[in-house]
């Protein structure tokens, strides 16, 4: 099949792209940086920005599912996530693209951020707060559109080996502990519901 993968170039992104093209998959990755990309006869990579429509849209055309894995340093992103979420939203009516989109956010953001332990709560609370607030209106934009959304939260992410043995969570439970995961895992969990859409219109967390 065919995978867009937005964000491509580092993190999440690029343990993607590099287990999809193990898979067979064709993919056309964008990322503002291309430097850690193989050289393969499956990819495609487009140099440009998740934000801007144009360099977007040359991704999403014509893919079977479109994968969101943009993070960010900054944590100041007060915006960043939420006007990629409008750009997909605009360009997938535009192109009458039935493609899933699954998009990476984190636990803690909408609902979630009340079943995150005291740990990560003090965390994102004193580090992260502005990149939860935009990720949470990431997942509203999406959530209230036409588009065939899913939104996948994993844990506290490592560096960690594939082990293709983690927990995905569909339901916020009382109780419930969502912890560390490798990017590997997540990864084969994205690839996994790009081929399969088992989740589709749901809030996924991902822990071990």
């Amino acid at each position: 099949m065919k995978i867009a993968i937005i964000g491509a170039g580092a993190g999440i992104g690029l343990v993607t792209v590099m287990q999809a093209l193990q898979k067979g998959h064709t993919v056309i990755a964008l990322s503002t940086n291309f430097t850690a990309m193989p050289d393969h006869p499956l990819l495609t990579i487009i140099k440009g920005s998740a934000t801007v429509a144009a360099d977007v849209k040359k991704a999403m055309v014509d893919a079977d599912a479109v994968l969101i894995t943009v993070g960010t340093k900054n944590k100041k992103a007060t915006h960043l996530f939420s006007d990629i979420a409008r750009t997909v939203v605009q360009l997938t009516n535009e192109l009458n693209l039935s493609a899933p989109v699954i998009t990476i956010t984190g636990f803690g953001a909408g609902e979630s951020k009340n079943h995150l332990s005291f740990f990560m709560k003090a965390i994102i609370t004193l580090f992260l707060k502005d990149q939860y607030i935009n990720k949470t209106l990431m997942e509203e934009i999406f959530a209230s559109s036409k588009v065939k959304w899913e939104i996948v939260r994993p844990g506290m992410l490592t560096n960690g080996a594939l082990t293709g043995s983690y927990k995905a969570l569909p339901e916020l439970k009382k109780g419930m502990k969502v912890g560390k995961i490798s990017r590997e895992d997540v990864a084969h969990f994205l690839i996994e519901e790009a081929e399969k859409q088992q989740y589709l219109g749901r809030y996924v967390a991902l822990s071990y």
